[in-house]
């Protein structure tokens, strides 16, 4: 990483904010669940099972809340090894539990690395897992939270190392 990184959240740095908090189809009386932890080997793994029962069928983390301008980026690139699913990373720009979160997907391949750039005018608003129409374009500026999620019907176990997430 450069000096031209905006923020970024690398997980072997003892000084990255490390709570992420899980949210799952629980709230609406699913049975996916999800666990966040910091690894020893200085990585975030976002891992847990995704059902379908009970009408649910998503698993998500939210990072704590603060105050991310972003206004001087353009893209977020995020370094992961996942399972060869599709998983989802949302940014928010309010702070209540029920906002509108501003998403956006990526592939993973079978336990390789990757580094995703994913370019900020690839988010798009949702609420409850609706693309919203008439929802404020995503601001930068005003970034609160950030969201890794997966759902889209991909049942069954999942797992994803992120390294680190750097905004250029």
């Amino acid at each position: 990483m450069n000096n031209t990184d905006l923020i970024k959240f690398d997980f072997s740095d003892p000084n990255t904010p490390l709570q992420w908090d899980s949210i799952d189809d629980r709230i609406m009386g699913g049975a996916s669940c999800s666990a966040s932890e910091v690894t020893a080997d200085g990585t975030l793994c976002f891992s847990g099972t995704v059902s379908l029962e009970n009408d649910g069928g998503f698993a998500s983390i939210r990072s704590a809340a603060g105050d991310f301008d972003l206004s001087r980026g353009e893209s977020v690139v995020i370094r992961v090894k996942g399972d060869g699913k599709t998983y989802k990373l949302g940014m928010r720009i309010d702070v209540f539990f029920d906002g509108v979160t501003y998403l956006t997907e990526f592939a993973t391949e079978d336990g390789k690395w990757q580094e995703v750039t994913l370019p900020f005018s690839a988010l798009l608003p949702f609420h409850h897992g609706q693309k919203l129409t008439n929802a404020a374009p995503f601001n930068p500026a005003e970034v609160k939270s950030f969201v890794l999620l997966i759902g889209g019907g991909q049942e069954g176990s999942f797992r994803l190392d992120v390294d680190w997430i750097k905004f250029v």
